[in-house]
């Protein structure tokens, strides 16, 4: 059984813990959390005895926030904005996605400085923690006034209408609800604008992107030095001397961690002072048929290529566990040191933050794809894969082809990708009667990174498979390959055999990228 989340008082709920959740664990809350709460609930009630003029409780929404709404018809108030932002379309998010945004929002609430109604909260938790899941569709958020839309259709379930998913089926939410024995949320004072308005759902994608692509840097990392090991390359460019000249933190991390793969192997070259030139030598002389001082940039350049996205991934990583530790949504109430409440109008539900750092993600994702996709081309290219058969088959040439299709595959998916490149952050389009003059797509940004994680693993995939074949045509027993290659061409066979004969390759592919995508995956670093 997995293991609950708990979080203590003022505990920020991690990225990792996010993806515990989206994977099935349980969120627990401190009594601290519930006493907070509990705080700011009886606080807004309090303001709203007092007729006080607060936005989204006792007015419209957006540009109709001057009108003023009796506290009598809260109820009403509460429900018509989930109902009027229950406007999404396009894919459903994935149910780990979905887990991911409710465990968030309900991070952000029990901090104590939203108003909602502890039973509101407590209704959210249940139904992620017995794994109602609400259906969600991915577009129609522009990530300005938070994630309005897709917090809505959460919102909705909770109400006990639309669709949930339940162990895997699609029931209708008052089923769900009733056959849990839990109440559908009859919303008033903040409760239904303290579950819609925030950046939860651009923040939860955005935490799973984290996680995976830091196992997806990892494997690149073995890819790089399981690539330099096929075709013989030079330890030099590894070496940590480099790092000091120009210390990036990432890349002095990257020279650390390659070496450490390429530990004990057998068919890198090791690094020695260069040669000095035979004394018969004229200096006028061209010199033809030498070895090649240095390698293509695809292995040579690799510390500061994976440094880079490391140090990408650092600051995206920093966004995202702030972002989890924030409160979102709009307007907040704030204790004061006199025993008061100052209620706070402002813009905390604005998502630049998630958008610029989830596009600079994705710009370094494809990066990373294009690497693979160059390490691909060269291996399989028997004109440069130094005695490789071609396309690294298995078995008589022409007759088979072996992956051939599959390379021409990850030159497709790079596309893919690059078509895709454009960022989210920059398409800010006034809305909502130029109330949101301008707006931040960090969901759309969010699902982007997604997306391309996808296909990067896919690509990975690819090229997992044809190093391990390329391995073992270097030598059956890949044991001149070092110990952590070995390891990883193991890990690669348990999913994928051989290629001999030509056969489809869709299913292996797949396969394998699920099983690269798995946090339990060994890709951990030496």
């Amino acid at each position: 059984m997995t293991r609950p989340v708990q979080l203590a008082a003022n505990q920020d709920l991690s990225p990792a813990q996010l993806e515990a959740v989206a994977n099935g664990a349980e969120l627990q809350l401190s009594q601290q959390h519930w006493q907070a709460v509990q705080q700011c609930y009886e606080q807004v009630q309090q303001l709203l005895q007092q007729r006080a003029r607060i936005y989204g409780l006792t007015t419209g929404y957006g540009p109709l926030a001057d009108t003023y709404i009796d506290p009598a018809d809260s109820a009403s108030l509460q429900r018509n904005l989930i109902y009027h932002l229950s406007s999404g379309t396009g894919p459903l998010l994935a149910v780990t996605q979905v887990r991911a945004i409710m465990a968030a929002r309900v991070a952000t609430l029990a901090r104590g400085h939203s108003g909602v109604h502890p039973k509101c909260l407590k209704l959210l938790l249940a139904c992620l923690n017995q794994d109602l899941i609400p259906v969600v569709p991915s577009l129609g958020t522009v990530g300005a006034s938070g994630d309005l839309t897709p917090l809505a259709h959460i919102a909705r379930g909770l109400l006990g209408e639309g669709n949930m998913h339940v162990q895997g089926q699609l029931v209708t939410a008052a089923d769900a609800l009733a056959k849990a024995k839990l109440e559908p949320l009859a919303p008033t004072g903040k409760d239904a604008l303290a579950l819609v308005n925030g950046t939860s759902a651009m923040t939860a994608i955005a935490g799973l992107n984290q996680q995976l692509s830091e196992r997806l840097l990892t494997l690149s990392v073995k890819h790089t030095v399981l690539y330099g090991e096929v075709l013989s390359g030079s330890t030099e460019a590894l070496q940590p001397g480099l790092g000091q000249l120009r210390p990036h933190a990432g890349q002095c991390w990257a020279h650390q961690q390659l070496l450490a793969q390429a530990e004990g192997s057998e068919r890198l070259q090791a690094y020695a002072p260069p040669p000095q030139l035979n004394d018969q030598v004229q200096q006028q002389q061209a010199m033809f048929a030498q070895a090649m001082p240095q390698d293509a940039y695809s292995f040579r350049c690799a510390p500061q290529h994976l440094g880079a996205v490391y140090d990408t991934l650092k600051f995206h990583q920093q966004t995202v566990t702030t972002e989890l530790a924030s409160v979102t949504d709009n307007p907040v109430f704030l204790n004061q040191p006199d025993g008061s409440v100052q209620v706070l109008h402002g813009g905390n539900f604005f998502g630049q933050h998630i958008a610029l750092a989830a596009d600079a993600l994705n710009n370094a994702l494809l990066t990373l794809a294009i690497h693979s996709e160059r390490r691909i081309a060269r291996v399989t290219d028997d004109k440069l894969n130094q005695g490789l058969p071609p396309f690294v088959r298995g078995n008589n040439n022409g007759l088979h082809s072996g992956f051939m299709g599959a390379q021409v595959t990850a030159s497709a998916l790079v596309a893919e990708l690059r078509t895709h490149a454009h960022p989210a952050s920059i398409q800010s389009i006034p809305t909502n009667a130029n109330n949101q003059d301008v707006v931040t797509m960090g969901t759309i940004a969010a699902r982007r990174c997604a997306e391309t994680l996808q296909r990067l693993s896919e690509l990975l995939a690819i090229e997992a498979m044809i190093l391990a074949q390329a391995a073992e045509l270097r030598h059956a027993s890949v044991t001149s390959f070092s110990p952590a290659s070995q390891a990883f061409i193991g890990e690669v066979r348990k999913q994928v055999k051989p290629l001999g004969d030509d056969r489809s390759l869709a299913d292996d592919i797949q396969r394998l990228a699920h099983h690269l995508q798995q946090p339990g995956f060994n890709a951990q670093l030496v």
